[in-house]
């Protein structure tokens, strides 16, 4: 079993961190989503995947998910967002890769509580039908 952090400990975190622990937890959703959709073999659907947990894709999908988000929440993703990074994405501009970090730090921050139902909603609101 994954042991429980303290919330003191989970907002303490630094975003990268926060990041890091969203990326995995949304790349694990999104192959588990196209898995249960598509008959394709591992090759179609590592490209289907990639096509959505590129920083290009989570750019887009948190500008849509701004709306819905609470201020506690657009807090966790500009922390995340505004967070200094030596990385830098292949294929997207610096600002798209600050978004897709606010995303992913957000989806960690989510898992990291444990709030189940919202991360669920997120993610379902951020792939939708794909």
């Amino acid at each position: 079993m994954i042991e429980k952090l303290t919330e003191f400990k989970i907002n303490h975190l630094p975003p990268s961190t926060l990041s890091f622990v969203g990326d995995a937890v949304f790349s694990l959703f999104v192959r588990t989503k196209l898995v249960n959709k598509y008959d394709y073999k591992s090759g179609e659907l590592t490209k289907k995947a990639a096509s959505l947990v590129s920083a290009v894709s989570q750019s887009k999908m948190l500008i849509r998910l701004d709306s819905i988000l609470t201020e506690e929440e657009k807090d966790i993703v500009k922390r995340c967002k505004n967070a200094y990074s030596k990385t830098v994405a292949k294929n997207a501009s610096i600002s798209e890769y600050h978004r897709a970090s606010g995303l992913e730090g957000l989806i960690g921050w989510l898992y990291l509580t444990e709030d189940e139902i919202r991360l669920k909603k997120i993610l379902e609101f951020c792939i939708g039908d794909n």
